[in-house]
């Protein structure tokens, strides 16, 4: 059962303007997300719309966690995934979603994110 979507677009040049300042990347993304960045601000701005959305997936915004909660990996072949930490997790207990699917795409001066939560609903 679906329980909620979201979709965020963001400006790569404001994330990589952001990113300039380290406490704005310890605020909102994880070592491991940096990590898999490599410095892409392309990257770093997809995970960044993917945050966003996974909060309007619980339909709160950023009111009970912060962005660095919704960590955005990607798997072996680059396909991204979300583990949720501190608040967010315990919003996807609340609601009862148990799986987040999410998508990225970028052009040369966006990036893009859709998220969908699923799970058993209340």
């Amino acid at each position: 059962m679906i329980i909620g979507v979201g979709t965020d677009m963001v400006e790569i040049d404001r994330i990589r303007r952001a990113c300039e300042k380290p406490s704005f990347l310890a605020r909102v993304y994880t070592e491991e997300e940096c990590r898999q960045a490599g410095g892409s601000a392309s990257r770093l701005a997809g995970s960044f719309a993917v945050k966003e959305a996974v909060s309007k997936v619980f339909g709160t915004g950023f009111r009970s966690f912060w962005p660095g909660d919704v960590e955005v990996l990607r798997d072996g072949l680059g396909k991204p995934f979300v583990v949720l930490h501190g608040g967010a997790k315990e919003k996807a207990k609340e609601l009862n979603i148990t799986r987040i699917h999410v998508s990225i795409t970028n052009t040369e001066g966006y990036a893009m994110a859709f998220a969908v939560g699923e799970g058993e609903g209340k």
